[in-house]
């Protein structure tokens, strides 16, 4: 048989039959004297092979293992370890479903896009009552980042602080006075004594539960409060820098 009589065999193309004599995962025949190689009933047996293990799933590093093994005894073992990526791969695929089933089912998305089901609801739950502001919508964004970027622990902690804050009239109240204080802020100049940033540092602390104190302080340098600071106006950032000190004990 020539190349093309054999890829058209097992199914194949050519191409495929050279990738494969190249990675070494079928022999090539000798050629005959006018150039052309002659492949064999064996050639077509192993091709056809090859593509039955792969349409199994298994990486062409794999099959040539069990390849290698004429007695087949590693291909159980691989079967096996493929089953079971397999039944993981199924499990994450389900969970995915099922937040987007969440998602779906909750109706209209959120604009900072998917996010968890549960912040979802806190973001449904508060919005009514925070809407207009920017530098809510500018919270609900670094809500999100931290949900994604936070360990297991440190996102279910988050949430239940959270929820219970939005749960709470005059949380949330307290929370909306902050919000219009550091609206406020947009324009205004950092480097003057302005006494609107003094009093949006103190609505700032008096909202900061202590559950999310850290323990040595809060280090201003630290690379997220520096791109946190980079993303808010310049009176904004000495706001929340002086309500940070202010709940640590470092500020006046």
């Amino acid at each position: 048989m020539r190349i093309g009589e054999l890829a058209a065999t097992v199914g194949v193309t050519t191409r495929t039959v050279r990738h494969y004599h190249h990675l070494g995962l079928l022999p090539e025949p000798e050629r005959l004297s006018n150039g052309y190689r002659d492949y064999t009933l064996r050639h077509a047996v192993v091709l056809a092979r090859i593509r039955r293990l792969t349409e199994l799933g298994l990486g062409l590093a794999e099959v040539r293992d069990v390849l290698a093994d004429d007695a087949g005894k590693d291909l159980v073992e691989v079967l096996t370890e493929l089953d079971e990526d397999l039944a993981r791969q199924e499990a994450g695929i389900r969970e995915r479903r099922q937040r987007l089933r969440a998602l779906l089912d909750a109706g209209e998305l959120p604009a900072e896009g998917p996010v968890s089901p549960e912040l979802a609801a806190l973001f449904a739950t508060a919005a009514p009552r925070l809407a207009g502001s920017p530098m809510a919508a500018k919270d609900r964004e670094v809500f999100a980042l931290i949900e994604t970027a936070a360990d297991p622990a440190q996102r279910e902690r988050l949430m239940s602080l959270a929820g219970a804050m939005a749960g709470s009239p005059q949380t949330t109240a307290r929370v909306n006075e902050v919000y219009a204080l550091l609206d406020a802020l947009a324009d205004a100049d950092a480097g003057t004594d302005d006494p609107r940033v003094a009093e949006a540092a103190r609505a700032i602390a008096d909202c900061i539960p202590a559950d999310l104190l850290p323990e040595h302080g809060f280090d201003h340098e630290d690379s997220f409060l520096r791109a946190l600071y980079a993303d808010l106006a310049p009176a904004q950032a000495a706001a929340i820098r002086r309500a940070l000190d202010l709940v640590t004990g470092e500020g006046p």
